[in-house]
């Protein structure tokens, strides 16, 4: 069987090490924000090129501080709207319902599975204040574009990188600028929002994420709200929330933190193979321009038929995820929205099918992987 992703080999490699880590972390006996936390966000915060890293429980509540920082700072309002993609995973809308925020839905590209820029205007209204964009499966959203209607609209970008870690912006290719982390302009002061799961590119051994900011004022109230709102022990600012990066999850990523861009080459060196051998009318292949703009956290196929050809792969020996079957318009938990049409989201989630793709996998599994499809 070739797995969609084995995680015990995945990790495999690292187990002395984490061994190691752990024994520090045992040793010092300091399990909250200690030096590991502070350490892995001077790291990543150097790796995405910004100057703030704030380490958090999760990715939902990475997106849920942002929101609620920028109420604090007078920058958001509760009930202001934000545009968000109608095909994304539920995690990012349920971060605007949970700051009081109106979430405001846009179709994607087909091509791309990311969010259109050519939809989002005729969204605006005079209480839209923010987009979220969502980096689905990997790839950068049209920054270009989208960056030139915030500035037009005086909005906040706000981007959900759970799936991104390690994406380049071409903007900054020659100042190894990461992810999407920074804005072109640098009046817009915007935040990215980072998943751990163990399954991400930057994965933990159990729930993690972060925050990365240019913005000084908003980097200081993130710190507080991670944090019962509290900067000095005992005294609370604000009215914040427990959530901060476990300390042994942030040494398990400062392990993991030098790997990820090897990591990714080799997840975008199977994608290339597989773009380049799938040959079959019935799969519909993902739009990739050959940049770094893509890290393949996931590798999407769409056909008409995908239970079918879900369980064909599976009769040959090649598991697959759907990513995801249900749009949020369609979930028992919008009643409001289950009647509304968005026929480009609904049709991705009728269609899409994820095939293996993970940095341990070998050449030959590739290319069985590759055969099977071919044959279907």
């Amino acid at each position: 069987m070739i797995k969609f992703l084995d995680l015990q080999q995945l990790n495999l490699s690292y187990q002395k090490q984490f061994q190691e880590k752990m024994k520090l972390v045992l040793d010092k006996g300091w399990f909250i924000l200690g030096d590991e936390v502070k350490s892995f966000e001077t790291n990543f915060a150097n790796y995405c090129g910004t100057k703030y890293c704030i380490g958090v429980g999760n990715g939902l509540d990475a997106l849920v501080l942002i929101f609620k920082a920028y109420i604090q700072l007078g920058k958001l309002q509760k009930g202001d709207e934000v545009i968000v993609p109608a095909n994304t995973y539920i995690a990012s809308i349920l971060a605007i319902l949970q700051a009081d925020l109106v979430p405001v839905l846009v179709e994607p590209k087909l091509e791309t599975y990311n969010i259109n820029p050519d939809l989002i205007e005729e969204k605006i209204t005079s209480k839209t204040k923010a987009i979220l964009l969502v980096h689905l499966y990997g790839q950068l959203c049209e920054m270009d574009a989208i960056n030139a209607i915030s500035s037009k609209y005086n909005l906040l970008v706000i981007e959900d990188a759970a799936q991104s870690h390690g994406a380049k912006h071409s903007v900054f290719s020659n100042h190894s600028q990461f992810s999407a982390t920074r804005n072109p302009q640098p009046e817009t002061r915007n935040a990215s929002a980072y998943s751990f799961y163990p399954g991400k590119n930057l994965g933990a051994l159990g729930d993690g994420g972060a925050i990365t900011t240019n913005d000084d004022e908003l980097a200081k109230v993130l710190f507080s709200l991670r944090n019962y709102g509290s900067e000095k022990k005992y005294h609370n600012e604000f009215v914040g929330i427990n959530s901060r990066l476990d300390e042994l999850q942030a040494a398990f990523l400062n392990l993991k933190l030098p790997c990820l861009d090897a990591d990714n080459d080799k997840r975008r060196s199977i994608a290339k193979r597989y773009l380049s051998e799938i040959k079959n009318d019935k799969i519909v292949l993902p739009t990739w321009d050959f940049s770094s703009n893509h890290v393949f956290h996931l590798f999407v196929v769409r056909t008409d038929n995908r239970n079918d050809l879900k369980d064909y792969l599976l009769e040959n020996g090649i598991e697959t995820v759907i990513h995801y079957p249900i749009p949020p318009h369609k979930q028992k938990a919008f009643p409001e929205w289950n009647n509304l049409l968005f026929p480009i989201t609904e049709k991705i989630h009728d269609e899409v099918l994820s095939l293996p793709i993970s940095p341990i996998m070998t050449d030959d599994e590739v290319s069985i992987v590759i055969s099977i499809l071919n044959k279907y």
